[in-house]
């Protein structure tokens, strides 16, 4: 029973231990559901929350388990270099995130409470001003586009359509066979809404022997 109650009850550690593994949690929780409201492109993975949710009480069980031990610390560090690690991070914006919740870890798990949840909302705060001001975002747009149909076709008309509603335009590929040809055509556009996109691929369906105009955005700027 002794030994039983030594191992339930470990006296203030016990209560430190449960306060840094369920603040932890919380802003975890929190750092996800930012990421999800803040998330751009079609690269998004909710398996991806749900990791950041939990690797932050994982990184203060580590802390917990270290503190002040060196025996352990450089046992951990051999025990993960053995383990190698082969996710691919698809997006810098994702790898801030986990850099985010492993320093949240950290600090809850070295106690330093104060500490984790200002520089957690300072950052959330940061995150937040960077995404409704569109921090990065080029004014400037470059998109790719196709067009086919059948011969004979007049390239001035499509051409002089193409650069009345783009800043710059170049030429990148003209194929020929048979009776089909296609065009493709570099964009770059200063401001384009649905409305002028749909202008344009109507201006150009409108030529005679176009039959297709694809408008592709390969960078994933949608227009908005």
């Amino acid at each position: 029973m002794e030994f039983l109650s030594q191992f339930l009850l470990s006296g203030p550690d016990l209560q430190d231990a449960l306060i840094s593994l369920v603040l932890a949690a919380i802003i975890g929780l929190l750092i996800s559901q930012l990421y999800r409201y803040t998330h751009r492109g079609l690269n998004y993975e909710h398996t991806f929350m749900a990791a950041l949710v939990m690797l932050a009480p994982i990184v203060s069980v580590v802390m917990l388990y270290i503190r002040g031990d060196l025996v352990l610390s450089l046992g951990l560090i051999g025990s993960l270099s053995i383990v190698r690690f082969r996710t691919a991070i698809k997006d810098t914006r994702d790898m801030v995130f986990l850099f985010w919740v492993i320093a949240v870890g950290l600090g809850t798990g070295t106690y330093n409470w104060g500490v984790a949840v200002v520089s957690s909302l300072f950052i959330l705060l940061l995150v937040s001003a960077l995404y409704f001001v569109r921090y990065g975002h080029s004014r400037n747009t470059d998109f790719v586009l196709v067009l086919s149909g059948k011969t004979p076709f007049q390239n001035d008309a499509s051409r002089e359509i193409i650069q009345r509603h783009s800043v710059d335009t170049r030429l990148r590929s003209y194929e020929v066979q048979d009776t089909r040809w296609e065009l493709v055509y570099e964009l770059h556009l200063s401001e384009l809404s649905s409305q002028s996109a749909e202008t344009l691929i109507t201006e150009l369906k409108a030529l005679p022997n176009v039959a297709e105009v694809s408008l592709l955005a390969p960078q994933l700027a949608l227009p908005l």
